[in-house]
């Protein structure tokens, strides 16, 4: 298997940048946080993107899907994370639609999945109930065919259409087996979203349920980690990704910077200690680029994905955190003021950095995985 993109594939990766820089600069996210959008993305940017086929990146063709597969999602998220793109793409395209596509009947296939791929449906994953990644972790209940509990740090939650919502219908929480997915209209009666702007200006989501009907199951009763797990590795390589693109683009922001400004009259790019940084900032970006790109080509070959999720989702969560560090360093007590558009890469890298898991669960599962 080839380390390197196709044809097709290099051309979506031009294609999407070029997309993202004309459409969606670094810009618009400020003017989102500034004006506090009670949609909190670009209406206007999310139909676009549809219309370019990347809200069907992960659906099959038969389902009005481009079938791209995580290579392509995992190029366009890499490419959002240039310009820290803010759209509904990792909760409705890649982890709504997977999971509908992996678990679903036929009828729900049908219903759902063509209104994903051209916007016109927004799904959401609603997995967590604390500060701490932990699925199988699950306490909320079915009880009488009703839900009932909170969900905290759900994605687009108050935009969402459809909520996944990750339950228990047997056992206690920390067994695999007894957890269901079950599928919620938004506006269903006891049905409480709490919208929450976080730090990085993007959409998160407290849902309270009292009493909701549970009635559409998504998959099979008590079986839902055998779909949900390997759904959730393939976000978290494509979020990996995102991770990826802010490291890039942090290092090029910077790299121009430094060749730029000067003290003692030459620019602080000529000094050595910089140099050397920069360096090694260039390099772990590299290898953080051969972690993620064989992660996702592993995803779409099927198998065990583990092993390559939780190494791809650590190591990039670590360089974004090395690269946004290195940047704000590199500008000097600049680089951490509003005037700088640093400050968005930082916050959105600490953000992903957590989402589906952080470095420590992931270095945790990866060493079991290796048998340690």
């Amino acid at each position: 298997m080839a380390m390197v993109l196709n044809e097709e594939q290099q051309l979506l990766k031009e294609s999407a940048e070029g997309f993202f820089a004309e459409k969606a600069p670094i810009s618009l996210i400020r003017s989102l946080r500034d004006s506090k959008d009670e949609v909190g993305y670009g209406g206007h940017l999310w139909l676009a993107m549809c219309d370019m086929g990347f809200a069907g990146l992960m659906i099959d063709e038969e389902y009005d899907g481009t079938g791209f597969g995580c290579v392509g999602a995992g190029i366009v998220a890499e490419a959002m994370g240039k310009t820290l793109v803010a759209a509904p793409f990792h909760s409705s395209c890649i982890m709504g639609a997977s999971l509908i596509q992996a678990a679903g009947s036929a009828e729900q296939k049908k219903e759902h999945l063509p209104a994903i791929a051209f916007g016109e449906t927004i799904v959401t994953l609603a997995l967590d109930e604390t500060s701490r990644h932990n699925p199988e972790g699950t306490a909320m209940k079915v009880e009488g065919g009703k839900l009932n509990g909170l969900k905290t740090f759900v994605p687009d939650g108050h935009v969402a259409d459809k909520i996944i919502v990750l339950a228990r219908s047997s056992g206690e929480p920390g067994d695999r087996d007894g957890l269901s997915l079950y599928m919620v209209d938004r506006g269903t009666p006891g049905l409480i979203v709490d919208r929450v702007i976080s730090m990085d200006s993007c959409n998160w989501s407290k849902m309270t349920f009292e009493g909701v009907d549970a009635a559409e199951l998504l998959g099979e009763e008590g079986k839902a980690m055998d779909v949900l797990e390997p759904v959730l590795d393939r976000c978290r390589i494509v979020v990996a990704a995102e991770l990826l693109g802010i490291a890039q683009q942090t290092l090029e922001i910077t790299m121009d910077y430094i060749k730029e400004r000067k003290q003692f009259g030459v620019p602080i790019g000529s000094f050595q200690g910089l140099q050397h940084r920069a360096a090694e900032w260039f390099g772990e970006v590299e290898v953080t680029r051969s972690a993620v790109l064989k992660a996702l080509q592993v995803a779409d070959a099927g198998g065990d994905i583990r092993w390559f999720a939780s190494l791809a989702k650590a190591k990039a969560s670590k360089t974004a955190e090395l690269a946004t560090n290195e940047a704000i360093q590199m500008h000097g007590g600049m680089g951490v003021t509003d005037e700088f558009d640093l400050g968005f890469y930082i916050k959105r890298a600490r953000v992903l950095q957590h989402f589906y898991g952080d470095f420590n669960y992931h270095a945790d599962r990866f060493a079991a995985c290796s048998g340690y």
